[in-house]
């Protein structure tokens, strides 16, 4: 019930956050363009659930940012690229402080609109195509797929036996998303004695993809990378029974959702990895206890998820870049944020994510990530710790069981 009235509540309109108690008082005003009823929508609506929960709790706790309340608008654009333009462009007409966007289509054609309007936009998408030139105005939050390639096979050849090279498979779809994996696999592999042994793509509706994936067996795949959403996830665990073959599957950390353990259950079992840079529960971290509170306050969620987890990551960033142009310039207007988010230096966000940098040829926060095994509870294990890809940092602790 509480889902159907909160889509119901997106459908009619938005949400608002955060309304000022009267008029003198003129809101910090953010705009949020996230799929709420598109496929894949419950990531969407996840997300949404974080990012309304943490500008709710700020609202609450600390009276918003620079003694005004913040107002956060979460508006659905149904996972399709040219109304998330339209969205974002009445955003900037309406000369909104900041814009969390969704995914990487809209985000690459909206860069030139955020340009013209100057607005600071962040994305929940991690596509390094985002950043490509020119990457004013537009920041991703943590590391790029390019980071959870690199991770994902500096981890493989650490726990990788034998004096061969391991030989790693990548499954994936045939999009800009699927795609997104391919050359800095490669590019990482021919540096590091990394046999990358073959390809398979696929359309994003195919149903079954025994074929591909014996294909990689065939191949003699000792490991598959994957890039697909989660859905097509529980595809490829089902292939890899189909077809007998037993070997780790890893993947970025958009391979789960909530309705991903609904369906794996049974099929994930002990071989899902995926590259994680965020807190988990068990962790020792003020970013894990804040989630904590936050799931108890307002019960959007009953159970820590990753793409709710991104939801609070992005309304923190969004926040904290208001505080600091508070600080910094005395008033918080979308310039004034812009010329704040470059100046973060080793951001403490409290282990929620790891600490983050801009400067202003450099939007991509972070550079940290670690492996992590997924289980079939929605629960999650780390298998090494948090490393900078490819700068000796790599602690292995744990192995993938035989």
């Amino acid at each position: 019930m509480m889902k159907k009235l909160f889509i119901f509540a997106i459908m009619i309109g938005v949400i608002c956050i955060g309304l000022p108690m009267n008029g003198l008082t003129q809101p910090v005003r953010f705009g949020a363009v996230i799929n709420l009823t598109g496929p894949a929508s419950t990531w969407g609506q996840y997300h949404a659930k974080g990012i309304t929960d943490y500008i709710r709790h700020i609202n609450e706790v600390k009276g918003g940012v620079g003694g005004r309340k913040i107002e956060l608008t979460v508006v659905d654009h149904a996972f399709k690229p040219p109304e998330g333009v339209k969205l974002v462009k009445k955003f900037c007409e309406e000369k909104v402080d900041m814009i969390a966007n969704w995914d990487a289509g809209t985000s690459i054609m909206i860069k030139p609109i955020i340009q013209e309007h100057k607005i600071p936009t962040v994305v929940f998408s991690t596509f390094q195509g985002i950043l490509a030139p020119p990457v004013e105005y537009i920041y991703l939050p943590f590391g790029s797929y390019v980071m959870d390639s690199h991770a994902v096979l500096e981890y493989i050849k650490a726990i990788h036996k034998g004096k061969d090279a391991p030989k790693v498979g990548l499954l994936t779809y045939n999009t800009a998303f699927g795609k997104s994996i391919h050359d800095p696999s490669k590019d990482y592999a021919g540096k590091n004695n990394i046999n990358i042994v073959g390809i398979e793509e696929f359309p994003m509706a195919t149903i079954d993809i025994s074929t591909e994936v014996l294909r990689l067996k065939g191949k003699g795949a000792e490991y598959i990378s994957v890039q697909m959403l989660p859905e097509a996830v529980i595809r490829a665990l089902t292939a890899a029974d189909r077809v007998d073959h037993k070997v780790p599957i890893f993947g970025t950390w958009t391979i789960t959702d909530a309705d991903f353990f609904k369906l794996g259950k049974g099929l994930v079992r002990d071989r899902l990895f995926m590259s994680f840079c965020g807190v988990l529960p068990g962790d020792k971290a003020w970013g894990m206890q804040l989630l904590d509170d936050l799931m108890k306050k307002y019960k959007a969620v009953d159970k820590f998820d990753t793409s709710y987890w991104e939801g609070v990551v992005i309304g923190m960033i969004m926040e904290r870049s208001a505080h600091r142009a508070s600080g910094l310039y005395g008033k918080i207007n979308a310039e004034t944020i812009n010329k704040a988010m470059e100046t973060f230096k080793n951001e403490d966000f409290g282990g929620l994510v790891p600490n983050i940098s801009y400067a202003k040829d450099k939007h991509e926060g972070s550079s940290q990530t670690r492996i992590v095994q997924v289980h079939e509870d929605a629960t999650y294990t780390p298998m090494s710790n948090f490393f900078v890809p490819g700068k000796g940092e790599l602690k292995v602790l744990r192995a993938p069981k035989k």
